[in-house]
């Protein structure tokens, strides 16, 4: 049976870029944000589907992304925007599979999608989980990666406790990277400034997620944060609000303790953290004892590959440039996670 391992974190952590050395191994079929793009409630649930009804989750666009493509905002990480094929946001909608998934195992994203479609409808019914391991073989058996499937999500630590539940045999990589550094380039994406902007409607209204706004609650939001929710939205919205750089040291921090919580109730067998900058630092080492725990050879040749390919992805660092005074309040901001994963090569302790 074909290995799984979840590589989780907060994001902006090195983990785009572990992705892209993983799927340079010949054994390993890399998932690259594929939870993050299929994003129905039904994905993570044990409910039974048809084919069909599958694979309306991975074919169906999703909104808030393509909301942001829309706006003019989409994220780095959405692959298919850079190479369009014959799906777009502002007409069709761009699939969630195809949105970041596809495009990193193959060149033609869109004929991947047509041979998917042709054998996932004709699945039978079988909860949600058994439909994923299914799709996992059939992604493998038409780009590779016989012996071990790795999915890898940024944002993903809320995931644990469900992914736990559909794999119980599923394995678990913490990436973590060092706090400051970490929210700083929060503080710089376009995703994390709207995932900030979103937590904060919610929190003023007092409901779980977006979609459980009533009209009352958005017509009593002020501008900046109501004009979020039109689309598209004035992407100055997003890029241009000035917000403090201790929220994201403080949601940086609330995910990792909620990753370690989570991932504590894990077999030890079954879990490990991965250091960014004990990466950065030791590349060769390190991806073989990934390898390793995902259940693949570290074959020589993919290590100097993974080795050159990381090679001056790093910002390390890059929160010391930050004023003494706002660099202490970061810090801060960062405490709790920071003891939570204090063993962690290159994560600094606070003081």
């Amino acid at each position: 049976m074909r290995s799984l391992t979840f590589v989780v974190g907060t994001g902006r952590s090195g983990s785009t870029a572990l992705s892209r050395v993983l799927s340079t191994h010949p054994d390993v079929l890399s998932l690259n944000e594929l939870f993050a793009s299929v994003s129905h409630p039904l994905a993570a649930s044990g409910e039974v589907l048809t084919g069909a009804e599958f694979w309306g989750l991975l074919s169906a666009p999703n909104p808030v992304f393509d909301a942001m493509t829309r706006s003019g905002v989409p994220l780095p990480e959405f692959l298919y925007t850079r190479r369009p094929g014959r799906y777009a946001a502002d007409t069709t909608g761009i699939p969630a599979l195809s949105l970041m998934v596809l495009p990193h195992l193959a060149d033609d994203p869109d004929a991947l999608l047509d041979a998917l479609a042709t054998e996932v409808t004709g699945w039978p019914a079988r909860p949600v989980p058994a439909q994923w391991r299914a799709l996992f073989d059939a992604l493998a058996a038409r780009t590779g990666g016989a012996h071990a499937a790795v999915e890898r999500s940024g944002y993903s630590t809320g995931a644990i406790p469900w992914l736990r539940r559909g794999f119980p045999e599923a394995r678990f990589v913490h990436l973590v990277r060092d706090g400051p550094d970490c929210a700083l380039s929060m503080s710089r994406h376009p995703g994390y400034r709207m995932i900030t902007q979103m937590r904060e409607i919610t929190e003023r209204c007092g409901v779980a997620t977006p979609a459980e706004l009533t009209p009352q609650q958005v017509a009593g939001l002020p501008p900046h944060l109501a004009g979020l929710l039109e689309d598209p939205f004035d992407p100055a919205l997003v890029l241009r609000r000035r917000l403090p750089v201790t929220r994201f040291g403080a949601l940086w921090s609330e995910l990792v303790v909620e990753a370690e919580e989570h991932l504590a109730a894990v077999p030890e067998e079954d879990r490990t953290t991965l250091g960014y900058e004990g990466l950065l630092d030791a590349p060769r080492e390190e991806l073989a004892r990934l390898a390793r725990f995902v259940g693949v050879d570290p074959l020589p040749g993919w290590l100097t590959v993974g080795a050159a390919l990381l090679d001056g992805t790093g910002r390390r660092g890059s929160s010391l440039a930050l004023p003494p005074s706002e660099l202490r309040a970061l810090r801060e901001s960062c405490a709790a996670g920071t003891r939570a994963v204090g063993g962690v090569d290159g994560v600094r302790r606070p003081g």
